[in-house]
């Protein structure tokens, strides 16, 4: 990983290309762009698309605020716009180019973005939480120009580095092998504070699942934008900032991992691949799980998954679950 003073800017070509089968509806759909071209010129008759950056944040980080936002407008040939989004919590004084949505209470992490959205026009939309920001000024005409050039591209998942110049963390890699974190590659999820997605995708995908509050919100909208007919990215070569924090810090966090989880599952799978799915995850909790309290706080959860309501159920076509086997990470796990 280039250390955090590297001024190398993310490399202006795309991850891997779209399978050879023919667009789907989706993808024909996914080509709206707006006219005019970027900085002025053809480069390479790509059209231009306006980007928006929806930033959440709980009024708690005044400095590290200005500074993500600072990242954002730092962007170069762009045209690109802010949006923060205060959830539950008053704002700062915010540069006048800044939108600004005051939440008068915490509706969680998807429902919070997804008002965001609301409030913005752009054909992409890029989330950031207030303590990232993004490293290279580059960054957003990178993802632009992905974009333009393939119409069944759905979302972008960033590479997390870390300011202090540590390693990669492998759990921001969404892939089952996380193998090489400097390497792209097609997945089956994004991270949901450092991606870019297509707004005909998130349209299309029914937006982020609001009822969740915290965690698995972006697999929920990931699989359903590929079973939409577009595929998801993680690209190496867009890389921001982020502290290496534990998301364990979040109270709640086993339960709604376990009642997330058990939604994710009924909303989304058929009902043979929704049982494996979260018997293999009974399984891999308890053997990864050594704390006691930890442990029955997610079967708490597990078990409010079931009685509770998950939403509407959308099972994923047999040939989306096929297609994210071939991806490398069949939906059972």
């Amino acid at each position: 990983m280039s250390s955090p003073a590297s001024s190398k800017a993310p490399a202006s070509g795309s991850a891997p290309g779209p399978e050879p089968s023919g667009p789907t509806p989706a993808e024909a759909a996914a080509s709206r762009t707006v006219d005019g071209n970027l900085d002025g010129a053809g480069r390479g008759g790509m059209q231009k698309m306006k980007i928006s950056c929806v930033l959440l944040t709980m009024g708690n980080r005044p400095a590290e605020l200005r500074r993500a936002i600072n990242s954002v407008f730092e962007q170069r040939g762009v045209d690109i716009d802010v949006t923060v989004v205060g959830n539950g919590a008053d704002l700062p004084e915010l540069p006048k180019d800044v939108a600004a949505v005051r939440l008068p209470e915490n509706v969680g992490i998807p429902e919070g973005r997804n008002l965001g959205v609301q409030e913005c026009r752009g054909d992409i939309i890029l989330f950031l939480d207030d303590d990232g920001w993004y490293r290279s000024p580059d960054l957003a005409r990178h993802v632009h120009d992905a974009f333009a050039a393939d119409p069944g591209l759905g979302a972008i998942s960033f590479r997390i580095a870390d300011p202090d110049g540590g390693p990669d963390q492998r759990r921001h890699v969404p892939r089952l092998r996380v193998g090489d974190a400097q390497r792209s590659s097609r997945v089956t999820t994004f991270l949901g504070g450092a991606c870019a997605i297509r707004r005909t995708a998130f349209e299309q995908g029914g937006g982020l699942p609001g009822e969740f509050f915290y965690a698995h919100e972006e697999t929920d909208l990931a699989w359903r934008i590929m079973d939409a007919g577009f595929h998801i990215v993680y690209d190496a070569e867009a890389v921001m900032y982020h502290p290496a924090v534990a998301p364990t810090r979040h109270d709640n966090f086993y339960r709604l991992n376990a009642r997330n989880r058990v939604w994710l599952a009924r909303r989304n799978l058929p009902w043979p691949l929704a049982a494996v799915y979260l018997a293999n995850w009974v399984g891999i909790t308890v053997l990864r799980e050594r704390n006691g309290a930890a442990l029955r706080a997610w079967f708490r959860g597990f078990m409010e998954g079931w009685r509770e309501d998950a939403g509407p159920r959308a099972p994923m076509k047999w040939s989306t679950a096929w297609r994210m086997t071939r991806t490398g990470r069949p939906p059972i796990i």
